[in-house]
């Protein structure tokens, strides 16, 4: 009898964000080791139908952050309604929660057997505020059969915030598979750097652009790539135009995730100067499967996947001059920069493969499924 998944995330296809598509990737995997699976998501910002199939998966969607920001009770309630009726339905051997928004609520509060294992996949930084009985994730991190984090970084945030997971908690890098394109030698004439991802104020992508101003003084060629979209995109257009780069800034828009690696071997440097506390990174990895160095900030997971001196080098965060720094250094030296590049293509095949990263979770699965039926 096939093992019986219940996996809930916060965004799914046709959403491709880096952990969209590392999520759809990893389920056609995992169907084709024997699992059953449904996807429970949200709709998200798009008009989407509530049930659809995707390569034989069905994907049940629910207004959950919508109708939790509006407190509508009477869509709560239904919500809950269509929620126990779906578990009482499918009856999962295992509910595999990606951990990164509220809408854990709407699981925890119909949660009605405790005999179905729980894991949670921790995905995002949850701070240092210590956790209090009443907490959302403190619930969660309690109820939960065992929990994930993609890096040691996230993993010791959750030892600290909830003491118990020592026992019950694991490390699981994210992975990817290797692109079928090559990469290709790194772009010496002009040097062009590439910023990859969502075009919001914790990417940090105005740093760059004001790091830009210091790196043409000493390289007058180096052009910027902005791939991706966002709410920011106006004021990075203005900012440009203000500084009087816009022949040196070239906003690509949103790519799509096959096209990725093609727009990396464009790239001499991948720049991540992130605010905030990325658990991973996936465009750090995408960088290396290219063999491109990355200027990273120090913060979450990055310094993990880009280690310092090896596969790039790592910055503080919020700081235009040390990324300025840390580009002029390289495109100076770009016989290292070619060996960070190397390296870093390496590492990646070593600690974050892709059939790792699947086998990792088929064998946690498989031990959470049988312990439902164990006395």
């Amino acid at each position: 009898m096939n093992p019986k998944i219940l996996f809930w995330t916060q965004l799914f296809w046709p959403y491709i964000g880096g952990v969209e598509v590392l999520s759809s990737h990893f389920l056609r995997e995992i169907k084709c080791l024997g699992y059953n699976i449904i996807v429970v998501t949200s709709h998200g910002s798009l008009s989407l139908p509530n049930q659809e199939e995707w390569e034989g998966i069905t994907i049940h969607r629910f207004p959950f952050l919508r109708t939790l920001e509006t407190r509508d009770i009477a869509t709560i309630f239904a919500i809950k309604q269509r929620l126990i009726a779906l578990k009482q339905q499918f009856q999962p051997d295992l509910i595999h929660i990606n951990l990164s928004d509220p809408s854990l609520f709407f699981h925890l509060s119909t949660a009605s057997s405790p005999a179905i294992p729980t894991l949670i996949s921790a995905k995002i930084s949850f701070g240092r505020t210590p956790l209090t009985s009443d907490r959302l994730l403190y619930k969660a991190l309690e109820s939960a059969h065992w929990v994930t984090a993609n890096s040691q970084a996230i993993l010791t945030e959750l030892h600290q915030l909830f003491p118990p997971l020592v026992k019950n908690s694991s490390l699981i890098y994210n992975g990817l598979k290797i692109p079928p394109l090559a990469p290709t030698p790194l772009i010496a004439t002009p040097p062009k750097l590439l910023c990859l991802g969502r075009v919001v104020p914790e990417k940090g992508f105005d740093l760059v652009i004001y790091a830009l101003r210091e790196v043409i003084k000493a390289h007058p060629d180096t052009r910027l790539m902005i791939a991706g979209d966002g709410p920011q995109r106006p004021a990075l257009e203005r900012q440009v135009t203000l500084l009087g780069l816009t022949d040196r800034v070239e906003f690509l828009g949103w790519i799509k995730p096959e096209d990725v690696a093609a727009l990396i071997n464009r790239s001499t440097l991948v720049l991540m100067p992130s605010r905030w506390e990325e658990a991973f990174g996936l465009v750090a990895l995408e960088a290396a499967m290219q063999a491109r160095p990355v200027i990273a900030s120090r913060v979450g997971g990055l310094p993990e996947v880009v280690m310092d001196g090896e596969g790039g080098i790592v910055v503080e965060k919020n700081n235009p001059q040390a990324l300025a720094t840390a580009i002029c250094t390289l495109l100076s030296n770009l016989p290292q920069a070619k060996m960070m590049g190397e390296r870093a293509r390496t590492r990646a095949a070593e600690i974050f493969g892709w059939e790792r990263y699947v086998w990792a979770y088929d064998a946690l699965y498989r031990q959470l499924c049988r312990s439902k039926f164990q006395p």
